[in-house]
């Protein structure tokens, strides 16, 4: 295929998702109403919701109401015309789980479920998906949040044993021939928080959990956007250089007299380097009146006037689902063809 083909293709799709979002944002619309929402022409316009309403994508109300002039038809996106199938998989003190949620592209809640295990593996998540696009044919999408670091697809590092190394979501992808995000679950939390924010400029953030039974880890938007790094190593702070072992760093975030000092330490740390408007602390182990002992202990170490705001983030398994489906809605934009691939 030749670059002009490719480049004929990319245009089309953008002329597609500029369509989309007009019909998203607007709620209904006719031919005309879109064109001059995109800018495009009105036969552009006329061709692509031809070929989304054939798909099923979008949806013909009728006629709109004429003051006159010719009759013109009401087109509406189809918020159902596919589902995401978004998994949380947490590794607890004393066992395993596994969070669901089904949601078409509004967002909007189709169904949701919760179950514990002693062990969570790569067969346990994919005998949910068998699950849930049995009941939902509509799935096209599978979004799968998980604790640990992912990189290319597959997960390097976790707490959970089982899914280190397994390429998870090129199997997933393969067998059930559905789009699949993979993501580190610090990085869908600070995503959802972000979000939930509603700023009005680009800003930087962290999000910091102190979870029991398990080591730190941190997510971070830097100018508005996810900071992975090269190996999506980013965010695992449980590696600063403490001068301690891994051990004894451990022992000393369960002992509550040590706890503190040592969080204050770590959130210094991204304190200077990331220079954020805002850190969210989350996890079991931190309490409201910890907020300000954190505080306290980083001022040992970061000027007051480059103190961002700490605060414990209420609510964090919502905002971390909330953050699985708004990054996977807005990142199938382009990469998901909207295409039946299962009869």
């Amino acid at each position: 295929m030749n670059s002009i083909t490719n480049n004929t293709m990319l245009v089309k799709k953008m002329n597609q998702e500029f369509v989309r979002k007009a019909l998203k944002t607007m709620k209904q619309g006719t031919k005309s109403m879109v064109a001059q929402a995109t800018g495009l022409s009105v036969a552009t316009c006329g061709n692509i919701l031809n070929e989304l309403l054939d798909t099923g994508e979008l949806l013909e109300l009728g006629i709109e109401e004429s003051s006159g002039g010719r009759p013109a038809r009401l087109y509406r996106y189809n918020e159902n015309f596919f589902y995401i199938a978004c998994i949380i998989v947490r590794a607890g003190v004393k066992n395993r789980s596994l969070t669901h949620t089904v949601v078409n592209l509004a967002g909007e809640t189709i169904a949701e479920g919760y179950q514990e295990n002693d062990r969570v593996d790569p067969a346990l998540i994919d005998h949910l998906v068998d699950q849930l696009i049995g009941q939902f044919p509509q799935i096209r999408a599978v979004a799968i949040g998980v604790p640990g670091a992912v990189h290319q697809g597959v997960i390097n590092l976790s707490d959970i044993k089982e899914l280190i190394n397994v390429p998870l979501e090129a199997y997933i992808r393969e067998k059930h021939e559905v789009e699949v995000i993979l993501e580190n679950d610090m990085n869908l939390t600070v995503y959802g928080f972000y979000q939930k924010q509603e700023y009005d400029e680009e800003k930087t953030v962290a999000v910091a959990t102190f979870i029991e039974g398990s080591f730190p880890g941190a997510g971070m938007l830097v100018d508005g956007r996810i900071h992975r790094g090269s190996s999506h190593f980013a965010g695992e702070i449980a590696f600063l250089p403490l001068g301690m072992t891994h051990e004894e760093q451990f022992r000393q975030l369960h002992d509550r007299t040590t706890f503190h000092s040592l969080a204050g330490r770590t959130l210094s740390s991204l304190i200077a380097v990331m220079n954020p408007e805002m850190i969210a602390l989350t996890g079991s182990l931190v309490e409201h009146a910890d907020v300000h002992l954190i505080r306290q202990e980083c001022l040992k170490y970061i000027p007051e006037m480059h103190m961002p705001q700490i605060t414990l983030l209420e609510d964090p398994e919502e905002v971390y689902m909330y953050g699985l489906i708004t990054m996977t809605l807005e990142s199938l934009t382009y990469s998901l063809q909207l295409v039946e691939k299962r009869r």
